[in-house]
């Protein structure tokens, strides 16, 4: 048994035709693959049925709707990442009843006002990925994104260091936009 480092091949060293690319490997991704998922029962550790059963500061909630709440995303790609999500525990977004599809819109209309009364952000990347093989990561809990996004804040760290920059902590963020959310 060796010690030390371990020696990744160049792929023009292996066996078969050099393709041009190269490659980036990052075995510790594999989680994604292999690891443990957040249940799909409501309730059962569920971390979008769970967050409202906590007070606002320690679920990270910036605010409660009638139908849907609004969230901090825990691992934010951005400060003000949130994530509009139903209290009813749902997948898909056509399962949801009309008075939440209702809210659920309005509630992301009102993050991006709050988002950029704190922070003017320069534009916003907006979406849901529904189902596993689409890169939800809580697949079983219906969850959109709001993602405040800034010229030059994508950068080469979390390619070549696995580390991501987030320049405020949760706690601040929070505060800030719980000031400036509309009509609270």
């Amino acid at each position: 048994m060796t010690s030390g480092p371990m020696t990744v091949p160049n792929a023009d060293d292996l066996p078969g035709a050099a393709d041009g690319f190269e490659r980036l490997w990052t075995p510790h991704r594999m989680a994604y693959v292999t690891g443990e998922r957040p249940s799909s029962s409501a309730g059962e550790g569920c971390p979008f049925c769970d967050a409202p059963g906590k007070d606002d500061a320690e679920g990270l909630i910036v605010h409660r709707g009638e139908h849907c709440y609004v969230v901090l995303n825990l691992f934010p790609y951005n400060p003000g990442h949130l994530l509009i999500c139903p209290y009813r525990h749902v997948s898909l977004y056509v399962d949801l009843s009309e008075e939440e599809t209702a809210e659920f819109t309005q509630l992301t209309k009102d993050a991006i006002g709050a988002i950029t009364a704190a922070s003017s952000p320069a534009g916003y990347n907006i979406g849901m990925n529904q189902g596993e093989v689409a890169g939800a990561g809580v697949a079983a809990h219906l969850h959109q994104h709001v993602v405040p996004r800034w010229l030059g804040d994508a950068n080469f760290l979390p390619i070549v260091g696995q580390t991501k920059a987030v320049p405020q902590l949760l706690e601040d963020v929070r505060a800030r936009l719980v000031e400036h959310w509309p009509g609270d």
